[in-house]
Protein backbone atom coordinates (compact mmCIF):
# COMPACT_ATOMS: atom_id res chain seq x y z
CA UNK A 1 0.00 0.00 0.00
CA UNK A 2 0.85 3.12 -0.77
CA UNK A 3 -0.48 5.57 1.59
CA UNK A 4 -0.43 9.44 0.15
CA UNK A 5 -3.36 11.00 2.65
CA UNK A 6 -1.35 12.36 5.67
CA UNK A 7 -3.35 14.90 6.13
CA UNK A 8 -6.35 12.87 6.61
CA UNK A 9 -5.09 11.27 9.21
CA UNK A 10 -0.94 9.76 10.07
CA UNK A 11 -0.01 6.46 11.25
CA UNK A 12 0.66 6.10 15.01
CA UNK A 13 4.30 6.91 15.30
CA UNK A 14 6.44 3.18 16.77
CA UNK A 15 7.76 4.79 19.60
CA UNK A 16 4.31 6.31 20.91
CA UNK A 17 2.59 3.15 19.97
CA UNK A 18 5.06 0.98 22.70
CA UNK A 19 4.26 4.25 25.25
CA UNK A 20 0.42 3.84 24.17
CA UNK A 21 0.22 -0.25 24.90
CA UNK A 22 2.03 0.32 27.83
CA UNK A 23 -0.39 3.14 29.68
CA UNK A 24 -3.72 0.80 28.51
CA UNK A 25 -2.33 -1.89 30.85
CA UNK A 26 -0.04 -0.41 33.07
CA UNK A 27 -1.69 3.07 34.01
CA UNK A 28 -5.32 2.54 34.36
CA UNK A 29 -6.45 4.21 37.24
CA UNK A 30 -8.32 7.55 37.26
CA UNK A 31 -6.41 10.37 37.54
CA UNK A 32 -8.52 11.84 40.63
CA UNK A 33 -8.09 8.64 42.52
CA UNK A 34 -6.87 9.46 45.81
CA UNK A 35 -4.34 6.99 45.71
CA UNK A 36 -0.48 6.55 44.63
CA UNK A 37 -1.45 5.07 41.21
CA UNK A 38 -4.07 7.72 40.58
CA UNK A 39 -1.17 10.19 41.58
CA UNK A 40 0.90 9.14 39.12
CA UNK A 41 -1.78 8.93 36.27
CA UNK A 42 -2.61 12.72 37.18
CA UNK A 43 1.48 13.58 37.03
CA UNK A 44 1.41 11.94 33.59
CA UNK A 45 -1.32 13.93 32.33
CA UNK A 46 0.44 17.34 33.62
CA UNK A 47 3.97 16.06 32.10
CA UNK A 48 1.87 15.98 28.92
CA UNK A 49 0.41 19.60 29.26
CA UNK A 50 3.83 21.12 30.31
CA UNK A 51 5.50 19.83 27.05
CA UNK A 52 2.86 20.56 25.01
CA UNK A 53 2.52 24.40 26.32
CA UNK A 54 6.08 24.83 26.23
CA UNK A 55 6.26 23.74 22.63
CA UNK A 56 3.78 26.68 21.98
CA UNK A 57 5.52 29.30 24.55
CA UNK A 58 2.84 29.04 26.53
CA UNK A 59 1.62 28.19 30.44
CA UNK A 60 0.13 24.59 31.02
CA UNK A 61 -3.06 26.09 32.96
CA UNK A 62 -3.79 27.40 29.11
CA UNK A 63 -4.25 23.79 27.84
CA UNK A 64 -7.07 21.71 28.23
CA UNK A 65 -7.38 18.24 26.61
CA UNK A 66 -10.28 17.22 24.28
CA UNK A 67 -11.49 14.36 22.78
CA UNK A 68 -10.53 16.02 19.11
CA UNK A 69 -9.93 19.16 16.78
CA UNK A 70 -13.98 19.14 16.25
CA UNK A 71 -14.67 19.29 19.78
CA UNK A 72 -11.95 21.92 20.48
CA UNK A 73 -13.40 23.81 17.66
CA UNK A 74 -16.80 23.82 18.95
CA UNK A 75 -15.49 24.70 22.83
CA UNK A 76 -14.02 27.91 21.08
CA UNK A 77 -16.08 28.96 19.11
CA UNK A 78 -19.50 28.38 20.88
CA UNK A 79 -17.79 29.55 24.14
CA UNK A 80 -16.77 32.45 22.80
CA UNK A 81 -20.30 33.56 21.25
CA UNK A 82 -21.97 32.42 24.21
CA UNK A 83 -19.06 34.14 26.72
CA UNK A 84 -19.56 37.65 24.88
CA UNK A 85 -22.87 37.42 23.06
CA UNK A 86 -24.04 40.18 25.57
CA UNK A 87 -21.51 42.40 23.66
CA UNK A 88 -22.07 41.54 20.68
CA UNK A 89 -23.22 38.49 18.16
CA UNK A 90 -21.36 39.71 15.45
CA UNK A 91 -18.61 37.12 14.21
CA UNK A 92 -16.52 36.43 11.65
CA UNK A 93 -15.05 33.31 9.53
CA UNK A 94 -14.20 32.58 5.56
CA UNK A 95 -15.81 30.10 3.20
CA UNK A 96 -13.21 27.51 3.11
CA UNK A 97 -13.33 25.88 6.95
CA UNK A 98 -13.28 22.64 7.81
CA UNK A 99 -16.68 21.38 8.54
CA UNK A 100 -16.16 21.51 12.14
CA UNK A 101 -15.57 25.14 12.07
CA UNK A 102 -17.95 26.33 9.09
CA UNK A 103 -21.14 23.83 10.56
CA UNK A 104 -20.77 25.70 14.08
CA UNK A 105 -21.18 29.20 12.27
CA UNK A 106 -23.80 28.13 10.64
CA UNK A 107 -25.53 26.63 13.60
CA UNK A 108 -24.70 30.21 15.58
CA UNK A 109 -26.45 32.25 12.79
CA UNK A 110 -29.67 29.85 12.03
CA UNK A 111 -30.40 28.49 15.57
CA UNK A 112 -28.90 31.17 18.00
CA UNK A 113 -29.47 34.38 15.84
CA UNK A 114 -25.70 35.71 15.40
CA UNK A 115 -24.69 37.46 12.49
CA UNK A 116 -21.75 35.94 9.87
CA UNK A 117 -19.69 37.46 7.91
CA UNK A 118 -17.78 34.70 5.56
CA UNK A 119 -14.34 36.86 4.74
CA UNK A 120 -12.99 35.75 0.66
CA UNK A 121 -10.41 33.96 -0.61
CA UNK A 122 -8.17 34.91 -3.60
CA UNK A 123 -7.22 32.59 -5.79
CA UNK A 124 -4.09 31.02 -3.87
CA UNK A 125 -6.04 30.31 -0.80
CA UNK A 126 -5.49 33.44 1.21
CA UNK A 127 -7.65 35.44 3.48
CA UNK A 128 -8.70 39.23 1.73
CA UNK A 129 -6.65 40.81 5.03
CA UNK A 130 -8.16 44.35 3.95
CA UNK A 131 -11.90 42.85 3.35
CA UNK A 132 -11.40 41.55 7.11
CA UNK A 133 -10.07 44.75 8.56
CA UNK A 134 -13.80 46.09 6.57
CA UNK A 135 -16.09 43.61 8.07
CA UNK A 136 -15.27 44.39 11.61
CA UNK A 137 -18.11 46.33 13.50
CA UNK A 138 -18.68 47.72 17.18
CA UNK A 139 -20.33 44.17 17.88
CA UNK A 140 -17.65 42.12 16.56
CA UNK A 141 -16.02 39.48 19.18
CA UNK A 142 -14.61 36.75 17.47
CA UNK A 143 -12.19 36.23 14.06
CA UNK A 144 -12.19 32.33 13.65
CA UNK A 145 -10.03 31.46 10.52
CA UNK A 146 -7.57 28.08 9.89
CA UNK A 147 -3.77 28.23 10.24
CA UNK A 148 -3.42 25.93 7.27
CA UNK A 149 -6.14 24.93 4.52
CA UNK A 150 -6.65 21.33 4.92
CA UNK A 151 -7.07 20.90 1.06
CA UNK A 152 -4.76 23.09 -0.79
CA UNK A 153 -2.34 23.74 2.31
CA UNK A 154 -2.31 27.67 2.08
CA UNK A 155 -0.79 29.15 5.20
CA UNK A 156 -2.37 31.98 5.86
CA UNK A 157 -1.42 35.09 7.08
CA UNK A 158 -2.00 34.36 10.82
CA UNK A 159 0.13 37.16 13.11
CA UNK A 160 -1.01 39.96 10.24
CA UNK A 161 -5.03 38.76 11.09
CA UNK A 162 -3.78 38.61 14.95
CA UNK A 163 -2.67 41.83 14.80
CA UNK A 164 -6.21 43.32 13.35
CA UNK A 165 -8.18 41.09 15.61
CA UNK A 166 -5.68 42.65 18.67
CA UNK A 167 -6.21 46.28 17.30
CA UNK A 168 -9.88 45.72 17.37
CA UNK A 169 -10.47 44.29 20.63
CA UNK A 170 -11.75 40.79 18.93
CA UNK A 171 -11.11 37.27 20.35
CA UNK A 172 -9.19 35.16 17.57
CA UNK A 173 -9.36 31.51 16.93
CA UNK A 174 -7.16 29.35 14.78
CA UNK A 175 -8.16 25.97 13.55
CA UNK A 176 -4.11 24.77 13.77
CA UNK A 177 -4.99 20.94 12.67
CA UNK A 178 -2.34 21.16 9.98
CA UNK A 179 0.08 23.35 11.44
CA UNK A 180 0.59 21.89 15.06
CA UNK A 181 3.94 19.55 14.63
CA UNK A 182 4.81 20.79 10.77
CA UNK A 183 5.58 24.18 11.31
CA UNK A 184 6.53 26.58 14.22
CA UNK A 185 3.37 28.32 16.38
CA UNK A 186 4.15 31.54 18.48
CA UNK A 187 0.35 32.17 19.85
CA UNK A 188 2.07 35.23 22.04
CA UNK A 189 4.16 36.87 18.94
CA UNK A 190 0.40 35.98 16.59
CA UNK A 191 -1.55 37.25 18.69
CA UNK A 192 -4.13 33.93 19.12
CA UNK A 193 -6.62 33.64 21.46
CA UNK A 194 -7.63 30.32 21.42
CA UNK A 195 -6.35 27.39 19.45
CA UNK A 196 -7.53 24.12 18.25
CA UNK A 197 -5.00 20.73 17.51
CA UNK A 198 -5.54 16.85 17.37
CA UNK A 199 -2.92 14.22 17.97
CA UNK A 200 -3.60 12.08 14.81
CA UNK A 201 -2.70 14.87 12.59
CA UNK A 202 1.12 14.41 13.82
CA UNK A 203 1.44 10.44 14.29
CA UNK A 204 0.18 10.32 17.70
CA UNK A 205 -3.44 8.51 18.55
CA UNK A 206 -6.41 9.50 17.56
CA UNK A 207 -9.45 10.39 20.04
CA UNK A 208 -7.21 13.04 21.48
CA UNK A 209 -6.41 16.82 21.21
CA UNK A 210 -6.08 19.87 22.85
CA UNK A 211 -7.26 23.48 22.68
CA UNK A 212 -5.47 26.47 24.01
CA UNK A 213 -7.13 29.28 26.02
CA UNK A 214 -5.16 32.86 26.66
CA UNK A 215 -5.37 33.87 30.09
CA UNK A 216 -7.76 34.92 31.48
CA UNK A 217 -10.88 34.55 28.59
CA UNK A 218 -13.59 33.24 30.62
CA UNK A 219 -14.91 30.63 28.26
CA UNK A 220 -18.19 28.49 29.84
CA UNK A 221 -17.92 24.77 30.68
CA UNK A 222 -18.55 23.04 27.76
CA UNK A 223 -19.54 19.67 29.14
CA UNK A 224 -20.59 19.49 32.64
CA UNK A 225 -20.31 17.13 35.23
CA UNK A 226 -17.13 16.53 37.43
CA UNK A 227 -14.23 19.59 37.96
CA UNK A 228 -11.65 17.39 34.94
CA UNK A 229 -9.66 20.26 32.77
CA UNK A 230 -9.71 23.57 34.71
CA UNK A 231 -13.39 22.79 35.19
CA UNK A 232 -13.55 23.47 31.11
CA UNK A 233 -14.48 19.74 30.14
CA UNK A 234 -16.07 17.45 32.44
CA UNK A 235 -15.10 13.43 32.41
CA UNK A 236 -12.32 11.41 33.20
CA UNK A 237 -9.41 12.19 30.81
CA UNK A 238 -8.43 10.04 28.18
CA UNK A 239 -4.64 9.53 30.01
CA UNK A 240 -3.39 6.99 27.14
CA UNK A 241 -4.02 9.28 24.43
CA UNK A 242 -2.89 12.05 26.11
CA UNK A 243 0.74 11.18 27.25
CA UNK A 244 0.74 9.65 23.53
CA UNK A 245 0.23 13.23 22.11
CA UNK A 246 2.62 14.73 24.27
CA UNK A 247 4.88 12.33 22.89
CA UNK A 248 4.35 12.57 19.32
CA UNK A 249 4.44 16.05 19.83
CA UNK A 250 7.96 16.26 21.07
CA UNK A 251 9.35 14.33 18.28
CA UNK A 252 7.18 15.70 15.69
CA UNK A 253 9.06 19.23 16.71
CA UNK A 254 12.61 17.53 17.67
CA UNK A 255 12.07 16.12 14.16
CA UNK A 256 10.67 19.00 12.16
CA UNK A 257 13.55 20.57 10.25
CA UNK A 258 15.16 17.87 8.53
CA UNK A 259 11.75 16.05 7.66
CA UNK A 260 9.71 19.08 6.16
CA UNK A 261 13.16 19.63 4.09
CA UNK A 262 12.50 15.60 2.70
CA UNK A 263 8.74 15.99 2.68
CA UNK A 264 9.15 19.60 0.64
CA UNK A 265 11.64 17.98 -2.09
CA UNK A 266 9.19 14.96 -2.39
CA UNK A 267 6.27 17.08 -2.99
CA UNK A 268 8.05 19.27 -5.29
CA UNK A 269 9.09 16.47 -7.32
CA UNK A 270 5.95 14.80 -7.50
CA UNK A 271 4.15 18.40 -8.36
CA UNK A 272 6.94 18.24 -11.39
CA UNK A 273 6.24 15.05 -12.68
CA UNK A 274 2.38 15.43 -12.93
CA UNK A 275 2.71 19.04 -14.18
CA UNK A 276 5.41 17.69 -16.82
CA UNK A 277 3.25 14.58 -17.81
CA UNK A 278 -0.03 15.32 -18.01
CA UNK A 279 -1.40 18.04 -19.98
CA UNK A 280 -4.53 19.83 -19.25
CA UNK A 281 -4.09 20.25 -15.14
CA UNK A 282 -3.63 22.85 -12.44
CA UNK A 283 -2.16 23.03 -9.69
CA UNK A 284 -4.06 24.61 -6.58
CA UNK A 285 -3.00 26.89 -4.01
CA UNK A 286 -0.05 28.89 -2.92
CA UNK A 287 3.00 28.03 -5.19
CA UNK A 288 5.40 29.18 -2.22
CA UNK A 289 3.16 29.65 0.92
CA UNK A 290 2.31 25.95 1.21
CA UNK A 291 2.48 22.89 3.34
CA UNK A 292 5.54 21.09 2.94
CA UNK A 293 3.53 17.97 1.85
CA UNK A 294 0.57 18.97 0.25
CA UNK A 295 -0.21 18.68 -3.62
CA UNK A 296 -3.41 19.76 -4.72
CA UNK A 297 -4.39 19.46 -8.30
CA UNK A 298 -7.00 19.59 -10.88
CA UNK A 299 -7.59 17.56 -14.12
CA UNK A 300 -9.50 18.81 -16.72
CA UNK A 301 -12.29 16.28 -18.15
CA UNK A 302 -12.35 13.85 -15.31
CA UNK A 303 -14.44 13.33 -12.40
CA UNK A 304 -11.97 13.09 -9.35
CA UNK A 305 -13.88 10.29 -7.28
CA UNK A 306 -13.58 8.06 -10.53
CA UNK A 307 -9.56 8.90 -10.28
CA UNK A 308 -9.68 8.07 -6.84
CA UNK A 309 -11.42 4.34 -7.58
CA UNK A 310 -8.56 3.31 -10.40
CA UNK A 311 -6.04 4.48 -7.71
CA UNK A 312 -7.78 2.20 -4.95
CA UNK A 313 -7.35 -0.40 -7.10
CA UNK A 314 -3.50 0.51 -7.55
CA UNK A 315 -3.21 0.14 -3.87
CA UNK A 316 -2.62 3.94 -3.76
CA UNK A 317 -4.54 6.01 -0.92
CA UNK A 318 -5.32 9.52 -1.46
CA UNK A 319 -8.43 11.74 -1.75
CA UNK A 320 -10.18 14.44 -3.70
CA UNK A 321 -11.01 16.45 -0.46
CA UNK A 322 -11.38 16.52 3.12
CA UNK A 323 -11.77 13.29 4.88
CA UNK A 324 -14.53 14.71 6.54
CA UNK A 325 -16.92 15.23 3.38
CA UNK A 326 -15.95 11.82 1.81
CA UNK A 327 -19.49 10.51 0.20
CA UNK A 328 -20.10 14.42 -0.37
CA UNK A 329 -20.44 14.28 -4.37
CA UNK A 330 -20.49 17.92 -5.00
CA UNK A 331 -17.40 20.11 -5.95
CA UNK A 332 -15.37 21.00 -2.45
CA UNK A 333 -16.45 24.38 -1.16
CA UNK A 334 -12.39 25.33 -0.54
CA UNK A 335 -11.62 25.20 -4.36
CA UNK A 336 -15.42 27.16 -5.40
CA UNK A 337 -14.52 29.75 -2.39
CA UNK A 338 -11.05 30.09 -4.63
CA UNK A 339 -13.13 30.78 -7.75
CA UNK A 340 -12.09 27.43 -9.53
CA UNK A 341 -14.48 26.31 -11.56
CA UNK A 342 -16.91 23.80 -11.17
CA UNK A 343 -16.28 21.45 -13.57
CA UNK A 344 -12.26 21.77 -12.79
CA UNK A 345 -12.80 21.68 -9.27
CA UNK A 346 -14.61 18.33 -9.80
CA UNK A 347 -11.35 16.43 -11.41
CA UNK A 348 -9.70 17.42 -8.18
CA UNK A 349 -6.76 14.84 -6.68
CA UNK A 350 -5.34 16.03 -3.13
CA UNK A 351 -1.84 13.84 -2.61
CA UNK A 352 0.04 14.80 0.94
CA UNK A 353 3.19 13.37 1.65
CA UNK A 354 4.84 11.92 4.83
CA UNK A 355 8.08 11.17 6.38
CA UNK A 356 7.49 7.91 5.57
CA UNK A 357 7.03 8.19 1.61
CA UNK A 358 9.62 7.42 -1.62
CA UNK A 359 10.71 8.90 -4.41
CA UNK A 360 9.98 5.15 -5.78
CA UNK A 361 6.39 4.86 -3.92
CA UNK A 362 6.15 8.56 -6.00
CA UNK A 363 7.42 7.11 -9.20
CA UNK A 364 4.82 4.85 -8.96
CA UNK A 365 1.84 6.80 -8.12
CA UNK A 366 2.58 9.75 -10.93
CA UNK A 367 2.58 6.89 -13.49
CA UNK A 368 -0.29 5.60 -12.20
CA UNK A 369 -2.55 8.83 -12.17
CA UNK A 370 -0.98 9.07 -15.19
CA UNK A 371 -3.00 5.78 -17.02
CA UNK A 372 -5.32 6.21 -15.04
CA UNK A 373 -6.25 9.99 -16.32
CA UNK A 374 -5.72 9.14 -19.74
CA UNK A 375 -8.36 5.77 -19.56
CA UNK A 376 -10.99 8.21 -17.84
CA UNK A 377 -10.28 11.37 -21.18
CA UNK A 378 -10.85 8.13 -23.29
CA UNK A 379 -14.22 8.21 -22.40
CA UNK A 380 -15.02 12.23 -22.36
CA UNK A 381 -16.54 13.69 -25.41
CA UNK A 382 -15.62 16.85 -23.83
CA UNK A 383 -11.86 16.13 -24.18
CA UNK A 384 -11.99 14.91 -27.64
CA UNK A 385 -13.55 17.90 -28.59
CA UNK A 386 -11.40 20.06 -26.88
CA UNK A 387 -8.30 18.40 -28.02
CA UNK A 388 -9.26 18.86 -31.57
CA UNK A 389 -9.96 22.60 -31.11
CA UNK A 390 -6.98 23.08 -28.97
CA UNK A 391 -3.42 22.25 -29.08
CA UNK A 392 -2.04 20.55 -25.58
CA UNK A 393 -1.06 22.88 -23.29
CA UNK A 394 -0.95 22.95 -19.52
CA UNK A 395 -3.20 24.87 -16.95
Amino acid sequence: MIYLDYVATTPLDEEIRSTYTKLLTTYFANSDSAYAPGYEVSRLIEQSRAHIAKLLHVSPDELIFTSCASESNNTAIKGTAFQYMNRGKHIITTAFEHSSVANTFKQLEEVFGFDVDYVSIDSNGHLDLKELESLIREDTILVSTMYVNNEVGTIQKIAQIGKIAEKNDILFHTDAVQAYGQLLIDVKKENIDLLSASAHKFNGPKGVGFLYIRKKIPLPEYIHGGKQERNHRAGTENVPGIAGMGKAAEIAFTTREYREKEIQQLRDYLIRRLQRGIPYCRLNGSLTNRLPGNCNISFQFIEGNELLLLLDEKNICASAASACSTGDTSPSHVLTAMGIPEKLARGTLRLTIGYQNTQEEIDYTVQCIKEAVEKLRENAEDYRRYKETFPCNIM
